[in-house]
């Protein structure tokens, strides 16, 4: 496959972000969720091995159980020209480069990284899968120095191919347990010795050993003790490095018996309470197949023993001392090579006997859908043993058959070997819950998501809602398998209804017992009517006719007669004008001189006469047959008067002076 094409339609490849000896790494796009995802591709080398594909498949599948955050979620498994499989992408570098880039890493950190590392990998033993391949490659580091580790149990699908693949072998044999490295299965033993390496590295910046060829490489793991990192580091605790030699112990049970175990003991490694820890030594470093063998007895042994002679025999002569002591050389000279011969046989003896005894090597069956009987059976002609029986539920396959085995089918164990049977529980279930007056189209939907057949009964119920639940046929609490239930949910259609009747003209009392006997709720308000009396129902919501139920609530007006008009107030200014007014008081005939001329008295200067003002007002508290107002004026006078008429009607005045009609306006209004 190339840059730019398609895997399955759906994955785009952008670009290469790794390769090795049996797969190579893409950043592609996922053109139907639209975002990047990392594609592994199976080596072209591999194509023909059906074998190999079958397990890269299978085992590739059962790690998309791994749901952790230190561990790359795989996301798709499938076969387009070449198997592969899809994984979310990591967008940072792996631990090699980190630790290439990096070191020396801070011890603090150091233990950070690997107690990620070791979450992921506990985890992944806690669901039976073994990793096989750690190394740094197969763990990346996110920006944020999130560690995830990739690959697990991919390593076994391609086991039978590794030795032949050198570029692979030469990364991951750095990193092999030295019973891997005999030809022994992986176990999570295993994982702990890489584990053990990983965090060696972490803390030296190298593996602990490196040689020409990955069989030398291999070779070392069994042989050679494990370099010191004190020497190197002296100001590394002891401690730390305790974890690395004891999870690096040649012998699997002198190991951490579990990668927790070896986590709670890399988690106080930096604790000041162990600063004075010894060195961790295994207690018995000696291996039960190794024969310690009484060493050849060198020349300068006969030698000893020949002077020892000349010293007893003083008196022999000196030629006669010679020809013993070399007759004394040759005699032990003969008996080691016996000796040799003896041993060599022997041990050529007890190899041809572990070769021709030891158990030989078969294929698991795959025993997915047997019963346990028959899978002890199929077992046992192998030379296999039944292990542990795991029983966990399952969808697809019925109760009491086998879901799978640990090792997996088709893996490669040796006789007398023990198999993990996973026995099916059946189907899942589910604890049933409480719905009774829930939504009833949000129950349905989250029920029918379980798996759930859901039917719908209405009827109707005085308070719970219409559309809620009123009762379910599957009792809350209950347990049941999902795909094999009907849940049968009463759905309410509201309180029972009737027509509601024409309340116009009824009583109080009359409309409250019309409401007990439906029960139902009555708002009252009161406003003036004209036609309807006080006291007695003017209008009614809703109207005559409609639908109530139980428990409704209506809504009444009652009548308080007839309303009272408005009167409205007003005022207007009017000026009144005064006239004058004089009384001639000369008789007729009157010939008194006044004049001044005469000499005689002048007249008087004639009097004001008042003005007599009367006013009349028509409006609704006056009328013209009742004077508004009255007063005399001697000059022009201005003056108020005030209007209260009703609304839509108008007022009206008049004025005399003096008895005569002076002013009159009629229409008068508020706003005129």
């Amino acid at each position: 496959m190339k840059v730019g094409e398609r895997i399955n339609d759906r994955y785009k490849l952008i670009r290469e972000i790794g390769s090795g000896g049996m797969a190579k790494v893409f950043l592609a796009e996922d053109l139907i969720l639209e975002r990047q995802v990392a594609v592994k591709l199976m080596a072209y080398n591999f194509h023909d091995d059906e074998a190999s594909i079958r397990r890269f498949k299978r085992e590739a599948l059962s790690t998309t159980e791994l749901l952790h955050s230190n561990i790359v979620n795989v996301v798709d498994v499938g076969e387009d020209e070449t198997p592969y499989i899809v994984m979310e992408y990591v967008e940072g570098y792996d631990l090699k480069e980190y630790i290439k880039a990096h070191h020396p890493i801070p011890y603090k950190k150091t233990v950070t990284f690997m107690t990620q590392i070791l979450n992921a990998v506990e985890y992944a033993h806690r669901h039976n899968i073994i990793h096989r391949d750690l190394k740094p490659q197969n763990i990346l580091i996110a920006h944020d120095e999130t560690i995830k580790i990739t690959d697990f149990g991919i390593a076994v699908a391609l086991s039978e191919n590794s030795i032949t693949q050198t570029n692979s072998l030469l990364g991951s044999v750095h990193y092999i347990s030295p019973e891997q490295a005999r030809g022994s299965m992986a176990t999570k033993q295993s994982d702990i010795y890489s584990l053990g390496i990983l965090l060696y590295e972490l803390l030296a910046g190298h593996v602990p050993f490196d040689g020409e060829s990955p069989v030398s490489v291999a070779l070392k793991h069994f042989q050679n003790d494990m370099p010191s990192l004190r020497k190197k580091d002296a100001s590394l605790p002891q401690a730390l490095e305790n974890v690395v030699l004891k999870a690096t112990a040649k012998e699997p049970e002198k190991r951490y018996q579990s990668v927790h175990a070896m986590k709670e003991d890399l988690m106080t490694a930096l604790s000041p309470e162990r600063a004075r820890e010894p060195k961790f030594v295994p207690e018995d470093t000696v291996d039960d197949r190794t024969r310690i063998l009484t060493p050849v007895t060198p020349p300068k042994v006969a030698k000893e023993a020949a002077s020892t002679v000349k010293e007893e025999s003083e008196t022999s002569a000196k030629k006669k001392a010679l020809n013993r002591s070399q007759s004394i050389k040759t005699n032990k000279r003969k008996k080691a090579l016996v000796l040799i011969i003896i041993f060599l046989v022997i041990a050529v003896m007890s190899v041809l006997a572990f070769i021709l005894t030891r158990p030989k090597e078969v294929q698991v069956p795959d025993l997915a859908g047997t019963t346990t009987e028959e899978a002890a059976a199929a077992l046992e002609t192998l030379n296999l043993s039944v292990g542990e029986l795991v029983e966990q539920n399952h969808e697809e396959i019925e109760e009491g058959q086998i879901i799978r085995t640990s090792p997996a089918a088709e893996s490669t164990l040796r006789e007398t070997s023990e198999v993990d049977l996973y026995v099916s529980l059946g189907k899942t279930p589910v604890t049933v819950g409480e719905y009774e007056e829930e939504d009833f189209e949000e129950s349905r939907a989250e029920l029918a998501e379980i798996g759930f057949t859901v039917e719908r009964e209405n009827a109707h119920h005085p308070s719970i809602p219409e559309g809620r639940i009123i009762s379910q046929s599957i009792d809350s609490g209950e347990e049941v398998i999902p795909s094999e239930s009907i849940m049968v949910l009463t759905v309410s259609e509201g309180p029972e209804g009737h027509d509601l009747i024409n309340l116009t003209g009824y009583s109080l009392e009359g409309v409250e017992r019309y409401a007990d006997d439906y029960n139902l709720s009555v708002t009252i308000t009161r406003e003036p009517h004209d036609s309807i009396p006080e006291g007695q129902v003017a209008s009614q919501s809703p109207e005559a006719g409609s639908l109530v139920y139980n428990g409704s609530r209506i809504s009444v007006v009652f009548s308080t007669g007839p309303e009272e008009p408005e009167i409205i107030s007003f005022d207007r200014g009017i000026t009144i004008e005064y006239i004058e007014t004089q009384e001639d008081e000369n008789t007729e005939g009157d010939e008194t001189d006044f004049s001044e001329e005469n000499g005689g008295p002048q007249p008087e200067e004639p009097a004001d006469e008042p003005n007599h003002i009367e006013i009349y007002v028509s409006d609704a508290e006056n009328s013209y047959d009742e004077i508004y107002r009255e007063f005399d004026i001697y000059e022009d006078t201005m003056e108020i008067i005030s209007f209260s008429v009703l609304e839509d009607e108008t007022a009206s005045y008049r004025v005399l002076r003096n008895d005569e009609l002076i002013m009159e306006e009629t229409g008068i209004t508020p706003n005129n």
